[in-house]
């Protein structure tokens, strides 16, 4: 994460300057140069936890609906647009600045299918096929408990989603939790584990 003093990544609009610098990146066999920038998440590199989640996620299907909570420069958005070109794929995050360098970033890898938009900006009535998340832990749990239930409960039956969140901060405690609030259409559990974090899949029975 690459911000000022006191500034996080999850602040709707950044008050360092946009300073935007070009990463190559391999996103599921695909070589891409991105931008990034100052005030968004992981905004030197490709943070470990998207790229554990990148590597564990199964092939998703060749079309749907999917999505990308808390979408940063966009990685996982372009991920699935690349695996997956006939899908529509939507990326959110409350960060102006990440939503506009995810945008650029599908312009620039040729990813048409992909709408990168602000979080109060997603048509509520929207359901999803596939989501894929690296979820912003750090702002709190509350918060996170309010984000999930404000996307997860939105997965069409038969969809799925794998989440992505470190061991140390959390993980294994937010599966039951999730389990728990999303009710008994749901099914959730361990995916996948390595360097620490894991992967969460959440499945909604068809």
């Amino acid at each position: 994460m690459t911000t000022t003093p006191n500034e996080q990544y999850f602040s709707a609009s950044p008050s360092s300057q946009d300073v935007r610098r070009t990463l190559h990146v391999t996103l599921r066999g695909h070589g891409l140069d991105v931008e990034t920038s100052h005030g968004v998440f992981s905004g030197s590199r490709l943070d470990l936890g998207t790229s554990v989640l990148l590597r564990h996620a199964p092939m998703p299907p060749e079309e749907g609906v999917f999505l990308d909570i808390g979408c940063g420069w966009g990685p996982i958005c372009l991920a699935m647009a690349l695996e997956s070109p006939e899908a529509e794929v939507w990326g959110v995050d409350v960060n102006e600045r990440a939503v506009a360098l995810t945008s650029d970033n599908a312009t620039k890898a040729g990813c048409a299918n992909v709408h990168a938009v602000s979080s109060d900006d997603l048509d509520g009535e929207l359901r999803f096929d596939v989501i894929w998340s690296n979820p912003p832990i750090r702002i709190g749990k509350e918060a996170l408990h309010g984000l999930l239930m404000s996307y997860l409960p939105r997965l069409n039956p038969g969809g799925e989603a794998y989440l992505v969140v470190q061991r140390n901060l959390g993980a294994d405690s937010l599966i039951p939790w999730m389990a728990d609030a999303l009710g008994g259409d749901f099914t959730v559990r361990k995916y996948a584990s390595s360097k620490g974090y894991r992967v969460i899949e959440v499945l909604r029975a068809r």
